[in-house]
């Protein structure tokens, strides 16, 4: 479960050029849930996934994780609870790492490295054996019908391809929370459901995933459990149930 509590991200505080993305945000997310945030952009949706996702601290408010899925952190010194904006940096690195997988709303896959080595990057940083990374690799490149451009460079993939690959990417490091910001942004109506149908098989697996979108076919999928409305920096409703 995740779970956010009166928190507020401001940017340049203090300053003439101030600017709160999310003002005194309160929500829980369920474990094994998917969870769309809807709004138009500017309406903090981003911002709440990098704070969730370990990438940014608030300015102020806390954030906790619970569940036996964190990981990322020493044996025994979250007991199942932590609170992630309190944790030195090498720990939010670690959880950052090895509890959540991100796919971004450009795909942010490497260019001048094959679509295999794209994958496993995320990887790399672990010390796990590269024979058994690359075999993950091939196995999710498989599972999403995209193992034929292992090889393959990246920028001569199609748009859905990309996207395959960047959620194969997203799964290497085994995490327990998916983290998708605007996945269908890029895409036409048909990939944009094929993409719906890929998070149908995560939740089924025991996932939980966070998705912000203002794409009626995302928010409005019978895949999705909850819905969070934002508008500037604020929640106007969460948990409802599409």
């Amino acid at each position: 479960m995740i779970e956010l509590l009166r928190v507020t991200k401001s940017f340049h505080p203090g300053k003439s050029n101030q600017f709160t993305a999310l003002q005194d945000v309160s929500l829980t997310v369920e474990p094994a849930r998917v969870t769309a945030l809807k709004g138009p952009s500017g309406s903090g949706k981003t911002t709440l996934l990098t704070l969730i996702g370990c990438m940014a601290r608030p300015t102020s408010g806390r954030i906790l994780l619970r569940g036996a899925g964190i990981r990322g952190i020493p044996a025994g010194a979250g007991n199942g609870e932590v609170e992630i904006t309190g944790l030195p940096e090498r720990f939010l690195t670690g959880i950052r790492r090895e509890t959540f997988g991100f796919i971004f709303q450009h795909f942010n896959l490497v260019k001048g490295i094959t679509v295999l080595e794209n994958v496993m990057l995320p990887a790399y940083p672990t010390g796990e054996r590269c024979g058994a990374v690359s075999q993950r690799a091939m196995e999710l490149l498989a599972l999403f019908n995209v193992a034929r451009h292992a090889a393959s460079r990246v920028d001569r993939l199609s748009g859905g391809e990309a996207q395959r690959v960047a959620i194969a990417r997203s799964l290497i490091n085994r995490p327990s929370i998916i983290v998708a910001d605007e996945p269908t942004a890029h895409l036409d109506t048909r990939l944009s459901r094929e993409f719906m149908q890929i998070v149908r098989s995560l939740k089924a697996e025991g996932k939980t995933i966070l998705v912000a979108s203002h794409d009626p076919i995302v928010y409005d999928s019978p895949f999705v459990d909850s819905v969070v409305e934002m508008r500037d920096g604020r929640i106007l409703g969460g948990g409802a149930t599409p």
